[in-house]
């Protein structure tokens, strides 16, 4: 083996292609995961909300155990979020659903590259050799 540093290798693995692809796929997808989100929360939910009476999905809670002051600290509620939760599975399927159709017009790309037919291979030279000798061949009868 000859001299490798971990910083040697690191820069190899990194400069690979994949590595670089997927690097790149990640600030992008949590970029797009930000968008998604906000549309969720201040374009989606508003509308809904009100469908619903006036309600603020991120304001559902369910109130396990209410606030109360011990020894002159006030302690918090125990709640539940469920209404966050809603939020964040709208966010998801979004998002999933994004990547489905991305995926899926790739992989319709990938297969008509696939599809169309390669160009054969040029003869070897033993077959081009062996061509010859039988046209020879056909032209001495």
């Amino acid at each position: 083996m000859g001299k490798s540093t971990f910083l040697q290798d690191f820069k190899a693995f990194a400069m690979k292609g994949n590595v670089v692809d997927m690097a790149v796929g990640v600030i992008i997808g949590g970029a797009f995961g930000k968008i998604v989100s906000s549309v969720v929360a201040d374009i989606i939910m508003p509308p809904i909300g009100l469908l619903l009476g006036g309600v603020n999905f991120t304001d559902l809670k369910w109130v396990m155990k209410p606030a109360e002051v011990v020894d002159g600290k006030e302690v918090e509620a125990v709640t539940m979020n469920y209404g966050q939760f809603l939020q964040n599975m709208i966010d998801f399927i979004i998002i999933a659903f994004s990547i489905f159709v991305i995926i899926r017009l790739v992989m319709k790309l990938v297969s008509k590259k696939e599809e169309e037919p390669a160009a054969p291979p040029a003869p070897s030279k033993e077959e081009v050799l062996l061509t010859e000798i039988r046209d020879l061949l056909k032209e001495q009868k």
